[in-house]
């Protein structure tokens, strides 16, 4: 199963963790069709190989920050 494919299986379930699960595109290609692909499919980034470090590392880092925020929110008393 392609990664856009397993994405849209993904983030339909009926799971606590299926819509806010980061899924990030690892692939070869990065035409902008394929970027948009990937975003359109509900993934959270799209990175081509080969990978530069610092931009794992910048959407690394800025999902976890989305993750605490999504935690955070979640717990808040109503």
């Amino acid at each position: 199963m392609a990664g856009p494919a397993a994405t849209e299986a993904i983030r339909p379930l009926q799971r606590a963790d299926s819509a806010d699960i980061p899924i990030i595109a690892l692939t070869v290609i990065a035409f902008d069709e394929d970027v948009q692909g990937s975003l359109h499919a509900c993934m959270n980034a799209h990175l081509s190989k080969p990978v530069e470090p610092e931009r794992l590392y910048q959407i690394l880092s800025n999902l976890i920050r989305e993750m605490i925020a999504i935690s955070l929110h979640k717990t808040e008393p109503l």
